[in-house]
C-alpha cells in the first residue's frame, strides 16, 4: 500500500462555523466549498479535512462529535499564546505528559476537541 494523502472527515452540525475555527484559528483554508461539504487543507503535512452534515436519524447521537484531531507542532507555547490571543477558548491548558509529550487542547463549535501536541523526551532520557 502506498498512501498518497490522508483526509480526515468530520461530520458536523454546524459546517459554515467549523470552518471558519479551522481557517481562523488552524491555518487551513477552503480548497472546495459546495453544498453540504466543505474541503480544508494547508500547505504542510496536515491531514486535510472534510466537513459533512451530521447525519440525521434515530440511530444517530445528537451532540458533540466523539472525535479528537491532533496536530504536531513546533513551538507549542507560542500557539498557545497565539490562540488566546485570538480569543480562542482552550480547553485543556498546555501541560507536558510524564512520557514527554507537550499537549494542549481546544474544542471547535461542533464539539471537535483539536488537540495540538509537541514531542519533548523527559529530562535524563
Amino acid at each position: 500500500m502506498n498512501v498518497v494523502a490522508t483526509t480526515v472527515s468530520l461530520n458536523v452540525a454546524d459546517i459554515p462555523a467549523a470552518s471558519r475555527f479551522f481557517t481562523t484559528h488552524l491555518g487551513f483554508r477552503e480548497l472546495v466549498a459546495a453544498e453540504g461539504i466543505v474541503w480544508l487543507g494547508r500547505d504542510d503535512a496536515a491531514a486535510d479535512i472534510v466537513l459533512l452534515p451530521r447525519p440525521g436519524g434515530s440511530l444517530h447521537r445528537e451532540g458533540p462529535a466523539e472525535v479528537t484531531v491532533s496536530f504536531a507542532v513546533r513551538g507549542i507555547a507560542a500557539e498557545q499564546r497565539r490562540l488566546l490571543g485570538e480569543g480562542v477558548t482552550i480547553t485543556e491548558p498546555l501541560r507536558q505528559e510524564p512520557w514527554g509529550e507537550w499537549v494542549l487542547r481546544l474544542t471547535d463549535p461542533n464539539g471537535v476537541v483539536v488537540q495540538l501536541v509537541e514531542w519533548q523526551p523527559p529530562a535524563g532520557a
